[in-house]
């Protein structure tokens, strides 16, 4: 099942058992007036049970959104979904009870409505959900919409981790392919008769076999004194879009970095998880697109004012465009207001910028220090491309140079690129390599550490820079 099957199934099934929830729910508190297209309840106040149902259908729908109950949950425990679906719930029915049926209880309602209500609810989207993963656990069980997975470790350890997933298909998981080590790391590729499966002795071909492969699953065999091993390993994964996870008896080396789960049976700890809960995430885009919007909206005329002072004061376009990196390593363009001069790299090529740098326009070196230069990004923030908070994008150009002279810079590439971020409150524009290693740092800080409290932090500072000029 593909994701995006997945996602319309899961919604699909939400709808319709909260709108029984709902009209079942009017059933049991009016059994004598109920009709299905509308009716006289309490107090004389009409009730119409299609669009009542069809109202928290959307609420759920919601609730559920910012509690992380539509994101992948591949080959997750049913038992694990149901929890959570109960907190939700509960969480949910609380809310309603608070804000929309208070007058019931202040009436002298009875609370085991409520309770009912809560039941129904809980058990049609649990009846709904365990209906579509079943679906999913079967097409997993005949090979459909199975993980690409990898498997790096010394040669003993490949071949038990490989039996071992071999015995759970239902985690989901397709062995495609193994980079085995070996004492003289031969570099020499070649066909397992065993498995079907490619293999490989030298450890630097790993990214390769990532991308032709297509894999979404690293599944990392070492033992606990592979340190060195395992550091490798993380380094070559960073910036690819895998999920990376080891067996449990490596845990005590990468403390608080990992997350234990167990697929069906097989146990796996996955590696540098996403700190931020889902339900802050959807906020954060939700934060995304509505600060963006109305600074979009609300200074229009100070941005086609602009858009003309950039225009008439130099030769060029008032937009500057440039490819950038963002998430996963996936090319953008990224939109400015133009600050410098027209190909202002012709003769020197791709170079940093610097505070007294002689190719600024007049006004560019205004829209600078006070960072609004940076305005038309909030058009990639609305396509998503970026988010108001997160590492400043690089170019191509000094990824590529960056990526071999930085430990760990591709781990930037975890989140979306922002507009401005802790290394940019916390550290000036890039002029060296030791700015770049500097910024790398706080960058790892804020990947670590995100949070909407973070974010807003952030936000302050930049706006306190904004309004002080504090940019150049």
């Amino acid at each position: 099942m593909s994701r995006k099957f997945e996602f319309i199934a899961l919604i699909i099934t939400d709808i319709i058992a909260v709108a029984a929830s709902c009209i079942l729910f009017l059933r049991i508190r009016f059994p004598d007036s109920f009709d299905l297209l509308g009716f006289e309840g309490a107090q004389g106040q009409m009730i119409y049970p299609l669009y009542a149902s069809l109202g928290l259908a959307l609420f759920w729908i919601v609730m559920l959104l910012f509690a992380g109950m539509y994101r992948e949950r591949h080959a997750a425990s049913r038992i694990d979904e149901i929890v959570s679906l109960a907190k939700v719930i509960t969480v949910g029915v609380l809310i309603l009870v608070f804000s929309i049926f208070i007058e019931a209880l202040e009436t002298g309602g009875n609370l085991s409505i409520f309770a009912t209500y809560w039941s129904s609810v809980l058990g049609m989207i649990t009846s709904g959900r365990i209906l579509v993963r079943s679906v999913q656990k079967a097409l997993i069980l005949r090979g459909y919409g199975t993980h690409r997975a990898l498997v790096v470790g010394w040669r003993d350890q490949v071949e038990r981790l490989h039996r071992d997933v071999a015995k759970y298909p239902a985690a989901g998981l397709q062995i495609v392919g193994a980079v085995r080590l070996g004492q003289q790391g031969d570099a020499t590729l070649n066909r397992s008769e065993a498995d079907g499966t490619e293999t490989i002795h030298a450890i630097e071909h790993l990214p390769d076999m990532i991308d032709d492969l297509q894999v979404r699953d690293v599944l990392i065999a070492l033992g606990s004194q592979d340190h060195k091993e395992l550091a490798e390993v993380l380094q070559l994964c960073d910036g690819k879009n895998v999920a990376l996870k080891i067996v449990p008896d490596f845990y005590s080396v990468i403390g608080g970095m990992a997350r234990t789960e167990h697929i069906y049976g097989l146990p796996l700890i996955e590696v540098f998880p996403i700190p931020m809960p889902a339900w802050e995430q959807v906020t954060k885009r939700l934060i995304d697109l509505v600060v963006a919007l109305i600074i979009l909206v609300v200074g229009m005329p100070l941005w086609i004012g602009l858009t003309i002072a950039v225009k008439t004061t130099s030769e060029g376009g008032a937009i500057y465009r440039q490819k950038r990196i963002g998430k996963q390593g996936r090319v953008f363009t990224m939109y400015k207001f133009r600050t410098m001069q027209m190909d202002a790299e012709a003769e020197t090529g791709p170079v940093w910028a610097s505070k007294d740098d002689t190719r600024y326009t007049p006004v560019g070196r205004w829209l600078r220090k006070t960072r609004l230069d940076e305005i038309p990004q909030l058009w990639n923030v609305m396509r998503g491309d970026m988010s108001l908070v997160g590492p400043r994008p690089e170019r191509p150009y000094f990824v590529e140079k960056l990526i071999g002279k930085v430990p760990l810079y591709n781990r930037r590439h975890r989140v979306k690129p922002g507009i401005t971020g802790w290394a940019q409150v916390m550290w000036h524009y890039d002029r060296s390599l030791e700015d770049v290693q500097q910024k790398v740092k706080f960058d790892l800080y804020y990947i670590e550490n995100m949070s909407l409290r973070m974010d807003l932090k952030i936000l302050f500072r930049t706006l306190r820079a904004v309004i002080s000029g504090g940019g150049h």
